[in-house]
């Protein structure tokens, strides 16, 4: 088995800083994925269990504070929270909340790798890591997500290297809206060539592999002006 990577969910509705957080923490040895808000962060956390959660606090709807209380009556999953509120008081508030730690943002990357890793040093490994393999479920289809493999009917079914590549990248944003720019900078950090016209007839050539109506996607959908989603049963 690998070595053990800690994944790391962040939860913010600026979309710049979620996507920077998410390469700069990938780049840097993590596993990193990211919601929009605490709804989508829900539903992310009902197919994935997390090391630590990185937490805006200002969102709108239930704001970080209010999730935190939340997920605090069964999860114990470490939180740092991220936000412009700075006074001595909002500090306790967020601690009293349930958080473990508070950066104020604007911040200095550096810190935040720093301040990642203490909370993570502090925390004993009662759990073994994440299980391996790892399956989402396309209908009559299932994508291993630990060895690039898709099956159908337990036989092994032919991906292109891009395929896998892009499989990998929806695997691990499974629910969550990839634009074309998103998909092809994902694609350049494992050394592929990729273009956005490149993406989409990709994608159409992945869909003829387990969806049961290509032209209507159940599975693999196009967010209009947005880009596209993964969405496993």
């Amino acid at each position: 088995m690998n070595a053990f990577v800690p994944h790391i969910l962040i939860v913010d509705d600026d979309a710049r800083l979620r996507d920077l957080l998410q390469r700069f923490l990938r780049q840097n040895g993590f596993w990193a994925t990211a919601a929009g808000d605490a709804a989508q962060a829900r539903r992310i956390q009902r197919g994935l269990k997390f090391d630590l959660i990185v937490m805006d606090v200002m969102m709108p709807g239930e704001d970080g504070l209010a999730f935190t209380r939340a997920l605090r009556q069964s999860n114990d999953t470490p939180i740092l929270f991220l936000t412009a509120l700075g006074t001595t008081q909002e500090r306790i508030t967020g601690l009293d909340a349930g958080g473990d730690d508070y950066l104020i943002k604007p911040f200095d990357p550096r810190e935040l790798l720093l301040r990642i890793g203490a909370i993570l040093r502090r925390r004993p490994q009662t759990r073994e890591p994440t299980p391996s393999p790892r399956f989402l479920f396309l209908g009559a289809h299932r994508y291993d997500a630990d060895n690039g493999q898709m099956f159908h009917n337990n036989e092994v079914m032919h991906l292109t290297a891009t395929e896998q590549q892009l499989m990998q990248v929806f695997a691990a944003h499974a629910n969550e809206i990839l634009s074309r720019d998103r998909l092809v900078q994902e694609l350049a950090s494992t050394g592929a060539q990729a273009q956005e016209r490149a993406v989409d007839v990709q994608i159409a050539r992945l869909r003829r592999k387990f969806e049961g109506n290509p032209r209507k996607p159940r599975y693999l959908r196009t967010v209009q002006g947005k880009g596209y989603v993964l969405r496993p049963d």
